[in-house]
């Protein structure tokens, strides 16, 4: 299977919600409740959008920013059927060349304890302090 990465790709919201639902095991949101066009619209640097030869989103990233140097990685998600064959990584990897493109300085991510080793070790991220605050 070929894969095919383009950088702000369009896409439609059903498509990108029912990636999100089985990445995150969640439900299915409709465009009405999580409009992920107009929200990458309006504050997205970009996105990297993974698809078959056919045309079926494998998988998809979303790079916002503050405007300036900083970037950060949001919403990674693969396909589970498709998962363990280096997409996440390619999306990672597109998702820093266009930020750094963009003249950003800085990537930012930050994840759960289990996907440790795909950030630090496959996708090279460095570990960094940070803060989290739930509100």
């Amino acid at each position: 299977m070929t894969v095919v990465l383009q950088w702000r790709d369009p896409f439609d919201n059903g498509e990108i919600n029912a990636l999100h639902a089985e990445a995150f095991e969640t439900r299915v949101f409709d465009e009405s409740e999580w409009n992920w066009v107009d929200l990458t619209a309006e504050h997205s640097l970009g996105w990297v959008t993974a698809r078959s030869d056919e045309g079926v989103l494998l998988g998809f990233v979303n790079v916002l920013w503050d405007g300036f140097i900083h970037a950060w990685i949001q919403d990674l998600m693969v396909l589970g059927s498709v998962r363990h064959r280096g997409i996440g990584v390619r999306l990672i990897e597109s998702a820093r060349d266009q930020a750094k493109l963009a003249g950003c300085e800085w990537l930012h991510v930050d994840f759960d304890d289990e996907l440790r080793g795909f950030y630090l070790d496959a996708c090279g991220f460095k570990p960094a302090t940070a803060g989290l605050m739930e509100l």
